[in-house]
């Protein structure tokens, strides 16, 4: 199946990263494979900018599909304050919601720069990579935290360290890619004296000197030293050493493999590039450990390396151990990823747009309420009902917090009613809230999520996910809404007791992610709150017929001030614990 794919980048197009060397592959492979892959990203390159603003004219003008890289704009310096310009916002929004793509999969997101703002705008299916265990220090605050963890359905990682670092600050279930090696190398070049490559990094000058002084010992060998990004210092060389010593910089891919190509062994930096390592083992270079004993005595003894027979030797096992890291390995992984995330997105339902539901008369429904019986709330029942009424509902749900006697008793009174009452209870697990609808009995609080789904399901009832994403209420975690997404029948998109709108963006946006059923509540706990969050649908009987009429549901808002019905809330709360005070 051939999608539409979109790769943001949050470093600069036109300057070398090994982030973006994994992105390019990445396209390659991908295309290779059928699929349609665009590539945004920030660029330093006055041709590159110039392509990039003309394809966003023809985007918002004709509706022209983006090809290949587009330019959003200049690249932004780490010294600089602002993570990213208003005007690269702007166009990374006019992308993401006028291109229709299927996935959406960003790279290093915690770095605050588009990659993170791409997750904020988009309602694709989100895949996020780290690469850089250095960038997975941000966002700092808690709630972006959150908020990426809410916007991404995939955490991947191309390496171990970034994984770790990523896991620390953003815990969830990772993937590891392969980095995409090429497993294709010339022929060894024939050399005299073997020649060790020595990665070079400003924080491990001590274990870099130590190597150096080792080779002093060992005069067969040449040494180079490999810098991977310029200004980054250079070591001491040795006095003895500097003859058969040089300093070389790759600010490329191409010119660090034409590098490691031409070396018999190599020394990684401990915090160095995890590419480089792998095209090493790839091409049979042998790996020397610094922190051996004896270093000299260990190198003496690797001097004949640089023999064909022998890096043919060390290329064969060389390979065997970086095939799953290969340029194929990492499409396959890739597909399986896309193919398994498209698989959570349920089919468009077109039930309850014609028969058998389509010559019901319409009614509105309040889906999240509660009565006296919960202990944050002293609105008696017929009360309730009868305010109901006078708006003109013809369905509430009862959701009393972990009691089912308060939906008992309405179900009981509004048999005498034009006025349907949906049993439920919203329950408090260990890992947030859930309501159950069309309930028979009460379900105990503090069982874990699944356990209380199962409950649920046990009575034949429906499972109501609330205020999902409103961090001021008890709500599940990012990684357990998902695990636990086939079970939810309905997510509430609109709570209107909810202190930021944004909390209903985020589950707004999710249930259209993945084609949810959309369910809203004015989560009553005062009069003068009841049919502020409705849904208009068609009339049903039961649950089943529920679920095929809220599929053509629309949400209905009607907001009061929150700060006015948490007042009265406030004010009855007192009234009630001055009427229940014993006197003295």
């Amino acid at each position: 199946m051939s999608l539409r794919i979109c790769l943001v980048t949050p470093y600069a197009w036109s300057q070398p990263h090994e982030a973006n060397e994994h992105v390019r592959v990445t396209v390659e492979t991908l295309r290779e494979r059928g699929h349609d892959v665009t590539v945004l990203g920030p660029s330093s390159r006055a041709a590159e900018l110039s392509t990039g603003r003309r394809a966003l004219r023809l985007l918002e003008r004709d509706r022209q599909p983006l090809q290949g890289f587009v330019a959003l704009g200049p690249a932004v310096s780490r010294r600089e304050r602002v993570s990213v310009p208003v005007g690269v916002r702007a166009n990374l929004r006019l992308a993401l919601e006028t291109s229709e793509f299927d996935v959406v999969h960003v790279y290093d997101p915690a770095r605050l720069g588009v990659s993170y703002h791409a997750l904020l705008l988009t309602d694709a299916l989100t895949v996020a990579t780290f690469h850089s265990p250095d960038r997975v220090g941000h966002p700092t605050g808690k709630k972006r935290r959150e908020r990426l963890l809410t916007r991404v359905d995939v955490l991947t990682a191309t390496s171990h360290r970034a994984l770790e670092a990523a896991r620390e600050r953003f815990p969830g279930q990772y993937e590891l890619l392969p980095l995409g090696i090429s497993l294709e190398s010339a022929e060894p070049p024939e050399r005299s004296r073997p020649l060790l490559l020595v990665e070079w990094h400003p924080d491990e000058r001590e274990r870099i000197r130590h190597v150096l002084r080792s080779l002093v010992a060992v005069p067969e060998w040449d040494v180079r030293i490999l810098r991977l990004r310029t200004l980054t210092g250079r070591p001491y060389v040795p006095r003895a050493l500097r003859e058969r010593c040089e300093v070389v910089t790759a600010r490329d891919g191409a010119r660090r493999q034409e590098l490691i190509a031409e070396t018999t062994a190599f020394v990684g930096a401990l915090e160095g590039s995890t590419r480089a390592q792998a095209e090493a083992a790839a091409l049979g270079v042998v790996r020397i450990d610094p922190d051996v004993d004896d270093l000299p005595a260990r190198l003496q003894s690797h001097a004949s390396g640089g023999s064909p027979p022998a890096r043919i030797a060390h290329q064969s096992r060389g390979e065997n151990a970086i095939v799953d890291h290969s340029v194929d390995a990492l499409g396959a992984k890739l597909d399986v990823i896309y193919g398994d995330l498209l698989k959570r997105r349920r089919p468009t339902s077109r039930a309850g747009r014609g028969e058998p539901l389509g010559g019901r008369p319409w009614t509105l429904c309040d889906l999240h309420m509660h009565t006296e019986f919960s202990h944050d709330c002293s609105v008696p029942v017929p009360d309730l009902l009868d305010e109901a009424e006078r708006l003109g509902l013809g369905t509430i749900a009862i959701t009393d917090h972990n009691v089912f006697r308060g939906a008992i008793l309405a179900a009981e009174l509004a048999r005498e009613r034009d006025l349907t009452v949906i049993p439920g209870e919203e329950m408090k697990t260990e890992r947030g809230e859930i309501i159950g609808l069309f309930l028979e009995h009460e379900i105990p609080a503090g069982l874990s999520m699944a356990a209380t789904i199962v409950a649920i399901r046990e009575q034949g009832g429906l499972v109501y996910l609330p205020h999902p994403f409103d961090r001021m209420h008890s709500i599940a975690q990012p990684e357990t809404i998902h695990r636990l997404l086939p079970e939810i029948d309905v997510i509430e998109v609109y709570n209107a007791r909810l202190l930021f709108e944004g909390y209903n963006d985020e589950a707004l946006r999710f249930a259209r992610k993945y084609n949810m059923l959309m369910g809203a509540g004015s989560d009553a706990h005062v009069l003068q709150g009841v049919g502020t969050g409705l849904v208009r649908m068609r009339a049903f009987e039961d649950s089943e017929e529920f679920l095929v009429s809220l599929a053509s549901a629309e949400i209905v808002r009607r907001p009061k001030s929150l700060l006015y019905l948490q007042g009265l809330k406030w004010v009855a709360q007192a009234r009630e614990r001055r009427t229940r005070a014993p006197a003295r």
